[in-house]
């Protein structure tokens, strides 16, 4: 078993010749696609509405294949320069593709017998959901020229912005204690059973920031500039409307979501007062002691043993899982250590082409490393379930997309909870409760302080200084006095990728929905046992294809009632409520 992943599935190396030639055929297909878009206005309407779809679906197996490649490549080794400037070859040759693609989703929206026609071709009744948003979306795209140069000049803009956020951070040196580590080194030490390490790290995280923080603070500027002036020109009421129109989810389920969420926000802020006081601290939890252990579960893994631990709680839930799982560790589907050069945090990439995922963690040992693994692969677990729909409809929405990551965490720490007992369970409780608080308190900060910078950028740039103020805003917000004002993380916009991305806004409260969704789904699962599987595995294969609301509904949920969401809440705040009798 490799302790980094394989992509030989894709390619060999940039110098395998099948990636040759898959790069040569996504140039000769372009302009068979432009050539195309050019000779909409003759022949028949049917057979032109085949062909587009049939060569939608063949750039985005050809493209997927390279950009999945590189992308997979660059994130473990973002100094490795020829995978770099080839990434930046291909997003160039990708903008080629704006333009005519923008022609033939205005067509196909135009199309007088559309309806006539999905109902005549099977493949086209495949596609109703995405051919239904296609004209949906069409009243959003700009002039096809204006288009082209939107894509061509977001290379240099938005999507180099970003690029730059993630080099620095991941390239990043911080010195701790006469060391010189890397950040996600450094962030790992949060979870040190030494309250001296925690705090020397947390501060020695902090002044590294001051190293960068002025340059990303361009990146941050300079992306949420763009998103507001382009959303403009594209007629969406803000960047959050666009997020939910993009992520096919109503409005009325984010409020019913947050509502319930400001409701039940004391409870977590009970759970910190009080970790705060076990700990000795009187004015609340200070930052550095957020992942603080509590009680004597110390365990450490290997990757062998973290596979183990996995598989012996998936086994009850799903075959399916467990094999899905055990693929992943003996075919080299993930790369687990912390290096130089490769991005921090944890990803799955799923890649429906080759019905195959990529995980990419920092792995430690710790217990959270190992949820961490179960949240990942949940990812892959939804890969599998899309993986058979046709090319266009393997892509899920920003909200859903935590759904089947964090009912692993779930089956996994429900599972552990319940055979420990004493000191070893009170540290599992409050493993979870340290999750739990991130998604719920945490991701709320980061959803007031995008909201705060997208207004604020409107009227001038934000500087550091200010940025930081903001964030510390939206903590104190979001945290109450659960933790010490004095001991906040000002920089915390820095280090999260979510916020430097142009074509995804607010991709925080998708974190939050997903684990209280999950945690409805597997209040559900509770209650039905095995009858219920079969429903969860038709929700995730419905993710592509249909609105959140009624992917919900194949649970018989619905999503915009607070009340589902309160039911999820009332379950993590017995946990808050069992870890104080506990300790």
């Amino acid at each position: 078993m490799n302790n980094e992943w394989s992509l030989d599935v894709l390619y060999k190396g940039l110098d395998d010749k099948k990636y040759k030639e898959d790069v040569k055929k996504l140039d000769e297909l372009t302009e068979e696609i432009i050539e195309f878009s050019a000779k909409l206005e003759e022949g028949n309407d049917e057979e032109k509405l085949l062909a587009a779809i049939d060569y939608m679906e063949q750039y985005k197996v050809l493209s997927d294949s390279i950009v999945f490649y590189l992308f997979l490549r660059e994130s473990v080794n973002t100094t490795d320069s020829k995978v770099v400037n080839e990434l930046n070859i291909i997003k160039k040759k990708l903008s080629n593709i704006s333009k005519p693609f923008t022609i033939i989703q205005k067509w196909i929206a135009g199309v007088e017998s559309l309806d006539e026609y999905m109902d005549k071709h099977p493949k086209l009744k495949a596609y109703s959901f995405l051919i239904n948003n296609i004209k949906k979306e069409v009243k959003h795209l700009l002039g096809d020229d204006v288009e082209e140069v939107i894509a061509k000049l977001n290379i240099s803009a938005g999507l180099a912005w970003s690029d730059m956020q993630s080099y620095l951070t991941s390239t990043l040196e911080v010195d701790y204690r006469g060391e010189t580590i890397t950040i996600p080194e450094v962030r790992n030490l949060a979870y040190s059973g030494d309250s001296s390490v925690r705090k020397d790290a947390y501060e020695a995280e902090l002044k590294a920031y001051e190293k960068i923080k002025d340059a990303i603070s361009y990146s941050l500027n300079n992306i949420k500039t763009q998103v507001n002036t382009v959303g403009d020109l594209r007629g969406y009421k803000s960047p959050l409307d666009q997020t939910l129109e993009n992520s096919k989810m109503k409005r009325e389920t984010l409020e019913a979501m947050l509502e319930a969420m400001v409701e039940y926000m004391p409870a977590f802020h009970k759970y910190l007062k009080h970790k705060a006081k076990l700990l000795g601290h009187r004015n609340g939890l200070p930052w550095y002691d957020l992942f603080a252990p509590i009680g004597e579960s110390e365990s450490k893994f290997t990757i062998e043993e973290a596979r183990e631990y996995l598989l012996e709680n998936f086994r009850e839930f799903s075959d399916d899982l467990v094999d899905m799982v055990e693929q992943a560790f003996e075919e080299e589907w993930i790369d687990f250590f912390p290096r130089k050069g490769k991005i921090g945090g944890a990803f799955c990439m799923n890649m429906p082409i080759v019905k195959q995922s990529r995980v990419l963690t920092n792995f430690t040992g710790t217990l959270n490393d190992v949820i961490t693994l179960a949240h990942e692969l949940g990812h892959a677990y939804h890969g599998l379930h899309i993986q058979d729909h046709l090319p266009l409809n393997t892509e899920y929405s920003m909200p859903v997309a935590e759904t089947a990551s964090t009912f692993n965490e779930s089956l996994i720490m429900e599972a552990v909870i319940k055979n420990a007992s004493g000191m070893e369970k009170m540290a599992l409780i409050e493993s979870q409760l340290q999750d739990i608080t991130q998604i719920i308190c945490d991701i709320y900060s980061r959803y007031l302080f995008e909201t705060e910078v997208f207004e604020k950028s409107k009227q001038g740039f934000l500087f550091a200084d200010e940025l930081k103020e903001i964030m510390l805003r939206a903590q104190k917000a979001a945290y109450g006095d659960g933790l010490d004002h004095e001991y906040l993380h000002p920089y915390m916009w820095v280090v999260k990728p979510h916020y430097y991305s142009v074509a995804e806004s607010f991709y925080n409260f998708p974190y939050a929905f997903g684990a209280l969704f999950a945690r409805g789904l597997y209040e559900k699962y509770k209650n039905e046992g095995k009858e219920f599987v079969p429903k969860y595995k038709a929700l995730l294969n419905a993710t592509t294809v249909s609105t959140v609301e009624d992917v919900a509904k194949e649970a018989e949920i619905n999503l915009e009632d607070p009340e589902f969401w309160r039911t999820s809440l009332k379950a993590f705040e017995g946990l808050v409520d069992e870890f104080i009798k506990l300790t």
